[in-house]
């Protein structure tokens, strides 16, 4: 993984729902230039101490933007090339890197690779860029022909990667928002479906256009390092952790989530020394504050999202507590206007206690680099150990709504410990051991002194 991204905070936007756009695509309107609405608000992402902007799809599509028409043309509900221009130059001005979102599985309905198949038949030059194309069927669609969707979905029409034609266009798009935008990164949609093989093309490209280029897959299930690999991506969506971050707190269960950290990242661990990317939510799943019940376990959420090992994301908006949950087959509850979300924030304290935890994350290399061990767990209580060289930090959490007692024996030396969370705060360490008071919903950082 590029070193940049090991150290960084992700702050992560969902475009067309930010920016309020309409819901389809007419293909006649002027661009809107919708995009300057998160350039005017870069100083609050900022302000938060997050230093990577991940944006979602916002090349031209029908509707959602995962159905992309055109993968080369901004949105016009978005605006056009300058509004992006003016964007990642915002972006660059404060250090910022830039992340867009590679939908390279599948294309909508209205895409002409599509359009033309539909016109043409047999006879189209693209009649072998579409997975599963049989001119013997029917589509649920109607189409005179049948072809595969993602994951049953015919709106979207899975690509034939292995085609060099489709694979030489979609690493071309990719090049061209390096050369275009100065993109340090792409996260794949759907990279569970994307063949490998055009993975790791599509990465030598862009790692021979940029050496520091990240490469992040979307991964429900399975083993991450079967995408996370040399040679092929750096980093997958940690949706394993996702679940024990809200639920654990939810129910009252902090093993939940030790499982999970210790099976991954502990000494022998499945991905000792892998940084994932960490999130509490995101547009396709309900937003954190729906999902832990009582707000103020949103505190401990995010303590944990920023001291376990990963590259932490914040969801637009997760910074006033939003709310959201799916409706039926919708995922536009997820994905409101930011103004929305400003004039009522649900907990106004909670962007100041991110950006404590991002400086904090910032200053000790071993919250960003640092190994895992699992020291203590207890329903509502849980502390572990970071080490990176010869530096060394203990996480303790507390999910109950009162103080709390808890003795952790260190796997460091030290003879005083510093809450580096609560500035002023030590404790004395005695045969190795440090007896603890943990505020209600709320951690402590500890270093030595």
């Amino acid at each position: 993984m590029t070193d940049w991204a090991r150290d960084a905070f992700f702050y992560h936007v969902y475009p067309l729902g930010y920016c309020g756009a309409p819901e389809r695509n007419d293909f006649r309107s002027p661009p809107v230039p919708r995009l300057d609405k998160l350039t005017e608000r870069l100083d609050r992402v900022a302000a938060l101490g997050a230093d990577a902007l991940y944006l979602g799809p916002v090349f031209e599509s029908s509707a959602h933007g995962y159905d992309t028409v055109d993968h080369r043309a901004v949105d016009r509900r978005l605006g056009d090339a300058a509004a992006l221009r003016r964007l990642a130059e915002g972006l660059r001005a404060r250090g910022m890197r830039l992340v867009f979102d590679g939908v390279f599985n599948h294309v909508g309905r209205e895409h002409p690779w599509f359009l033309d198949l539909r016109e043409r038949g047999r006879a189209s030059r693209y009649a072998t860029w579409f997975a599963g194309l049989d001119f013997d069927g029917r589509s649920p669609c109607g189409d005179p022909f049948s072809y595969e969707g993602w994951n049953g979905c015919h709106d979207l029409a899975k690509l034939e990667l292995r085609n060099p034609e489709t694979r030489a266009e979609l690493v071309g798009a990719a090049l061209s928002w390096i050369d275009d935008y100065g993109i340090d990164g792409l996260r794949l949609d759907a990279a569970d479906c994307v063949d490998l093989e055009f993975q790791r093309e599509l990465a030598a490209a862009c790692r021979a256009r940029k050496p520091d280029f990240w490469l992040m897959g979307e991964i429900v299930h399975g083993d991450y390092r079967r995408w996370a690999a040399p040679g092929l991506l750096d980093a997958t969506t940690n949706y394993e952790c996702w679940k024990g971050l809200w639920s654990s707190l939810k129910d009252g269960n902090y093993f939940e989530i030790a499982h999970s950290l210790r099976r991954q990242f502990g000494p022998g661990g499945a991905y000792e020394g892998l940084s994932l990317y960490s999130f509490a939510d995101n547009h396709d799943v309900d937003r954190a504050a729906s999902l832990v019940g009582d707000p103020a376990l949103l505190y401990p959420l995010y303590c944990l999202l920023f001291t376990m090992p990963g590259a932490p994301s914040l969801y637009y908006g997760s910074e006033f507590g939003a709310a959201g949950k799916k409706e039926g087959h919708s995922d536009r509850p997820l994905r409101p206007r930011i103004e929305a979300i400003e004039a009522a924030p649900r907990q106004p304290e909670l962007a100041r206690a991110i950006a404590r935890l991002a400086a904090l994350r910032r200053s000790l290399p071993a919250l960003r680099r640092g190994g895992y061990e699992e020291l203590r767990v207890a329903p509502r209580q849980f502390a572990f150990a970071r080490r990176s060289g010869g530096d060394a930090v203990l996480v303790a959490l507390n999910a109950d709504s009162r103080a709390a007692d808890l003795a952790v024996d260190l796997p460091f030396p030290a003879a005083r410990l510093r809450d580096a969370l609560s500035e002023g705060e030590t404790f004395e360490v005695r045969g190795g051991r440090v007896e603890l008071k943990l505020h209600p919903t709320w951690a402590r950082v500890l270093v030595a002194c």
